[in-house]
């Protein structure tokens, strides 16, 4: 099984966000907060920059907003890449959280 190279919180964040469902930038930043317990923020600049990487990777893309009105919004969903990707990356936290509780 090839290693998997561990993922920047924002990275993780983001997919595991479009795992429930496609979703605007300023939505992702706004449940990544909820889910992290306000631990986790990712500003504007970080958001583009990295949907913008994980498009070039396959593991999201974008999609075209079919409420009336929100046309033009701009959404993300989750590739099945990007599924892989996320299950990796759950599956080398879960590792590491087990070696932690053996020591």
């Amino acid at each position: 099984m090839k290693k998997s190279e561990p993922m920047s919180e924002s990275y993780y964040y983001i997919l595991l966000c479009l795992a429930k469902g496609a979703n605007h930038g300023y939505g992702i930043m706004q449940m990544t907060e909820k889910l992290s317990g306000g631990d986790v923020t990712i500003g504007s600049g970080t958001m583009y920059g990295a949907t913008s990487n994980m498009m070039k990777k396959g593991w999201i893309h974008e999609i075209m907003s079919d409420e009336p009105g929100q046309e033009r919004r701009r959404l993300y969903q989750l590739t099945d890449a990007g599924r892989d990707a996320l299950k990796a990356e759950i599956a080398r936290l879960r590792r590491m959280l087990e070696n932690a509780e053996e020591v």
